[in-house]
């Protein structure tokens, strides 16, 4: 529509530039076509007007949804004590070849005990000029109230070519899944550390073998014996094995 009014108004201009028309009709007819236009350019504006106010009154596309948080793992057994250590870490002991010494002791001279296995040990690998491929452990494979069934290791890289005799052997450290548990101070504190590690084993619903290592971060020969830092690991049945 605006462009016809235009070309009306061009023609109306042509006609009085040309005389084709009287001038007071031309002037008229210029009057009324330039209020034409006027009258389309003030729709063509409020049209335009009007459709940015809906657009601006339009609400604003909403921001796609945010993808949802990923779910909290479930709760697993790794956690730490005061110190940070760990406290029934999660993992899997690779068997090492070792060299042992088993026997007994009783709990009030367990420490004795131990130690003096490890010294003979050491004895030995010292004289065949064996070094230790790892940290020593003691390996209890029996318990009760008043003593233990134990073996003493210290892991080396290879079998030696002049193996031990009588109480000490060549054998393999144990494997499998197990849970690991730190604990700092002196032996004779490591009941209260056990105690944790049986109330742990209980709220997670988990039942242990007959069998518990204690692996010696600190030489448990030349170690002051209130500063020890003895890692304890646990094997856990599977659930095939509980039956």
């Amino acid at each position: 529509m605006e462009f016809a009014a235009a070309a009306l108004m061009w023609g109306a201009a042509h006609a009085c530039k040309e005389n084709l028309m009287p001038v007071h009709f031309c002037l008229r007819a210029i009057s009324r076509l330039t209020i034409i236009l006027a009258a389309f350019a003030l729709i063509a504006t409020l049209s335009a007007g009007t459709s940015f106010a809906q657009s601006a009154q339009s609400p604003a596309p909403s921001p796609p949804a945010a993808a949802p948080a990923p779910a909290a793992p479930a709760s697993g057994t790794d956690s730490t004590n005061q110190n940070g250590d760990p406290f029934g870490q999660n993992l899997t002991l690779a068997g090492k070849t070792v060299v042992y010494v088993k026997g007994t002791g009783t709990w009030d001279k367990a420490f004795e005990t131990i130690t003096g296995a490890f010294k003979k040990i050491n004895a030995y690998l010292d004289k065949e000029g064996i070094k230790a491929n790892g940290l020593p452990m003691t390996i209890f494979t029996a318990t009760d109230d008043t003593g233990f069934d134990f073996q003493a290791e210290v892991p080396i890289a290879e079998a030696p070519k002049n193996p031990p005799h009588g109480d000490m052997a060549v054998g393999q450290s144990p494997e499998g899944t197990a849970l690991k548990f730190v604990h700092r101070g002196s032996y004779d504190d490591l009941d209260n550390t056990y105690e944790a590690i049986t109330n742990f084993l209980d709220d997670k619903k988990l039942e242990a073998k007959d069998m518990f290592i204690e692996e010696y971060v600190t030489d448990p020969v030349k170690a002051e014996p209130g500063k020890l830092i003895i890692n304890v690991y646990v094997l856990i049945k599977t659930p095939t094995e509980r039956g």
